[in-house]
């Protein structure tokens, strides 16, 4: 059986080092359902004091929860006060598992004070096993490890001392714990156990026999076994009609015998077939054996088309694997040209791939042939990436324009930096700052980068030569511009429990007094969480930001009708003009108009893919 430490193993304040100059107010809470949201956990553990920060940990591509989160308190107490008596507390039907969070992994590493248990019986959860051993000492962590089918009866305990592991593995070793006796015992890793069992791990009885025969039966299966030695069990497995299922195993008395039966019978040929003969292993050792081998031989595939492989995407559907061929061909040798295809044959998925003898080759063909129009559309061409590689690219530029994320001053809404869910400080109520949690973003959205009020006097210079969104120019201007240097009037700036969508007439700089709405100077579209959109600033940004400016505004509209399509559909009207979006966004009744047409081409798309048999794709 692998044993394997604690998912996470902590330290509480006492424990703290000599190199943590402040008391430990952080934790870790684990064994999370996927639904669980920071606002959830929030309003679990504010109960027990303030919370400074909540971060719910997501895979970096599709922001699904990885199943634990790390709660900050403001005073280590209170942290204390939430471990004592929220631990294996029930949040969406799972108990959650929580510990001090230690973000140092070499005490988890080290197994120092770490116990394993095993033969435990399949009705003790994490909360029992915690209850036993709690009695010997201080635990850090304690797990139960699960599959889909529940306890696989084993588990670990981590206290913070070693002679409280020790006095736990004396007491508890041997006995009885739900009428199983378990054994207790220092955890070891892998590499432990094997060097502590040496040759003995090469040595073995049992024998595996594979491709027999339907007609063997068990006693001429013990015939074909008997030359090498003392056999305790030959034994074919056979199905409920009592046919043989084409393998067997044999026990032999000796190590000796076995050894001698495998070299000897593997490869040989019985009633015309060829037969495998080989160790008996458990199914986790199979597994793990076919996994390290199928990923050698995926790294020698790898390393061998390292630099000459080129993915082509954007390709005509009229493409087939010849003319892919041909058109990639001028520049140097191709050993495979392949378009990729719907099942059995069918329409081309736009994409393929193209494999050169020689770097070089790749490397021209890249340079010639990426952007070029073949038939009628422009190629992508860049060298092929495993998907480990491209979802790791993908991270560092997620991260990239994470580490820029803008926040609109004065606006009422929390922070997200590095994945985190930041808690305002205490002037606010709970019940308030839940309004104001952000939606979840599709995944061509990325967080806005912060804007700076500009000069008053450049700004509305800016305003009095531009064009409001809705074409209605303002009578205000002049009268803006005289006041330029008046002193700055404090904005106020409502956000409503949940996103809504209104037309306010807005200034960018706060240098201005506030006018009456009818002398506003510009007309600006205000989506909550986000700042005004004006059609000077669209026009001011890069072509790129624009579509990013437009679709963080949209989206948010898109998911009040359609929250689990609102990232497709944005994606799709993004392809749109950006007047057209601008007077959608201005416009709700436009807005709905092209939404209902999204909704249907994408539900015609579901049904087409039904029909052929294939699961349509899951809206983000």
């Amino acid at each position: 059986m692998n044993a394997a430490p604690p998912a996470q193993t902590t330290a509480g304040p006492a424990a703290g080092s000599s190199s943590q100059p402040y008391p430990m107010a952080s934790l870790y809470v684990g064994d999370l359902h996927p639904d669980v949201t920071e606002a959830m956990l929030f309003e679990k553990f504010s109960s027990a004091g303030p919370v400074l920060s909540i971060r719910v940990c997501r895979d970096m591509i599709t922001r699904r929860s990885l199943g634990y989160a790390y709660v900050n308190f403001q005073q280590p107490s209170d942290a204390e006060r939430a471990l004592d008596t929220m631990n294996f507390d029930t949040i969406k039907g799972r108990p959650c598992r929580i510990m001090w969070s230690q973000r140092d992994p070499s005490l988890r590493k080290s197994g120092v004070g770490n116990v394993f248990i095993k033969n435990l019986d399949k009705g003790i959860d994490n909360k029992a096993l915690y209850d036993t051993f709690s009695a010997f000492g201080n635990i850090l962590s304690c797990k139960i490890v699960t599959d889909e089918n529940g306890s696989k009866g084993y588990g670990f305990v981590h206290f913070e001392t070693e002679e409280a592991a020790k006095i736990a593995i004396d007491k508890v070793n041997g006995m009885l714990l739900n009428d199983k006796k378990v054994f207790v015992g220092r955890f070891m890793s892998r590499k432990e156990r094997m060097e502590q069992m040496g040759d003995k791990v090469k040595k073995f009885t049992n024998v595996y026999v594979k491709n027999l025969s339907d007609e063997v039966t068990d006693k001429q299966f013990m015939e074909m076994f008997v030359k090498y030695g003392p056999v305790v069990s030959a034994k074919v497995m056979t199905a409920d009609d009592g046919k043989g299922k084409g393998f067997g195993f044999v026990s032999f008395e000796t190590a000796e015998a076995a050894e001698e039966c495998v070299n000897d019978m593997n490869g040989s040929e019985t009633l015309g077939r060829k037969l495998y003969v080989g160790r008996a292993q458990k199914k986790a050792e199979r597994q793990a054996e076919l996994r390290d081998r199928f990923e050698r031989l995926k790294l020698e595939r790898i390393n061998r088309y390292q630099g000459v492989n080129l993915y082509v995407k954007n390709l005509d559907d009229n493409i087939d694997d010849e003319r892919l061929r041909k058109e990639f061909s001028q520049y140097g040798n191709i050993t495979s040209a392949k378009v990729m295809r719907e099942e059995g044959g069918g329409a081309s998925k736009g994409f393929g791939f193209v494999c050169f003898s020689a770097p070089e080759e790749a490397t021209k063909a890249v340079t010639e042939m990426n952007g070029r129009i073949i038939v009628s559309k422009p190629l992508y061409v860049a060298l092929a990436q495993r998907k480990e590689d491209r979802k790791a690219h993908l991270a560092a530029q997620y991260m990239q324009k994470m580490s820029g994320i803008r926040i609109t001053p004065g606006a009422n809404y929390p922070m997200i930096q590095s994945g985190s869910y930041y808690i305002p400080t205490m002037q606010q109520q709970p019940r308030s700052y839940y309004g104001q949690i952000p939606q979840a973003r599709p995944r061509w959205t990325t967080p806005t980068q912060p804007r700076f009020n500009t000069p008053a006097g450049q700004q509305i210079r800016q305003q009095a030569s531009s064009r409001p969104i809705t074409g209605q120019p303002s009578a205000a201007q002049p009268r803006m511009a005289n006041q330029a240097a008046a002193p700055p009037r404090p904005q106020i700036q409502q956000v409503a429990p949940r996103p809504s969508y209104k037309y306010a007439a807005t200034s960018r700089t706060n240098a201005a007094p506030a006018q009456p709405a009818a002398a506003a100077p510009q007309q600006a579209v205000v989506v909550a969480g986000q700042e005004p959109l004006t059609a000077p600033m669209l026009a001011s940004a890069p072509p790129a930001e624009q579509k990013q400016m437009l679709g963080e505004r949209l989206f948010p509209m898109i998911a009040d009708m359609h929250p689990e399509l609102a990232g497709k559909i944005t994606g799709m009207l993004l392809e749109i003009d950006n007047a057209e979006l601008l007077h959608m966004l201005e416009s709700r009744e436009s807005l709905k108009a092209k939404v209902d047409e999204a909704v249907v081409v994408l539900q015609a798309h579901q049904a087409k893919e039904a029909a052929s048999g294939k699961p349509a794709a899951a809206a983000n």
